[in-house]
């Protein structure tokens, strides 16, 4: 099946990636995606992009050239009880939020205390993916986290930066085949994101795709190849 959406994809607003949203678009368009989602750090990753980029992405057209854009931000998450460092005024204008563990603004504690982190920010209805929750530098329950998931309406990312030979996520490889395998138990939905950088990243699966197939994980149960699961995620009609 065909990818239709790609959520997770970094500007040079976030100032450690390098390309423009138009080039990104482009990019997006040669690869025959739908959907495009931008995902900005938030603010508080060192040299990230000021709030005020987030209240203003309603200048963003919806569509253009046939390609569905939506606005959005990789939060991040602050410390044991879910904080994000993106207020609720903020998210209102915003089509979704990925919340996501990263080393400048989050501590990793005990295993309990970083799952905790997880299922709380789960709480909050404008986060709808876990980004790369698959680093052993923030150990996790995944079981608990794959149920809280469930209960929430939240889709696990298998990202594929991760997955890069030269990635600096840890266990990535051994962590993503442990929460898929919960996932095809429990009947959970992941969500492949390509985690982009650069434009050429967009839409690039390829790392996803090989552990998904390995695990013969359901294709149902992937968000991105359906219009329905995409919709019913975003608890809105993108398609």
């Amino acid at each position: 099946m065909k990818e239709l959406i790609d959520l997770h994809c970094h500007t040079i607003s976030s100032g450690h990636a390098y390309s423009s949203m138009e080039e990104m678009i482009r990019q997006a368009q040669n690869k025959n995606l739908r959907v495009i989602g931008f995902s900005d750090h938030g603010p508080e990753m060192p040299g990230s992009c000021h709030l005020y980029h987030f209240f203003n992405l309603s200048v963003v057209p919806r569509e253009i050239n046939g390609t569905i854009i939506l606005k959005g931000v990789e939060a991040n998450i602050l410390d044991y009880n879910g904080t994000i460092d993106i207020p609720k005024e903020a998210l209102e204008r915003l089509d979704y939020a990925i919340a996501s563990l990263h080393p400048p603004c989050f501590k990793s504690g005990t295993i309990d205390e970083n799952t905790n982190a997880i299922i709380k920010v789960m709480e909050n209805p404008y986060v709808k993916v876990i980004g790369h929750p698959d680093d052993s530098r923030y150990p996790l329950n995944y079981e608990k986290v794959v149920m809280a998931a469930k209960k929430n309406n939240v889709a696990l990312e298998v990202n594929n930066s991760s997955l890069r030979s030269e990635s600096f996520r840890e266990g990535a490889q051994e962590n993503i085949r442990k929460f898929l395998t919960l996932c095809k138990n429990y009947g959970v939905k992941a969500i492949l994101g390509s985690d982009a950088h650069i434009s050429f990243s967009v839409g690039d699966f390829s790392n996803c795709k090989r552990i998904i197939n390995e695990l013969n994980f359901p294709e149902e149960l992937i968000v991105n190849y359906s219009k329905d699961a995409i919709n019913e995620l975003l608890e809105m009609e993108i398609l």
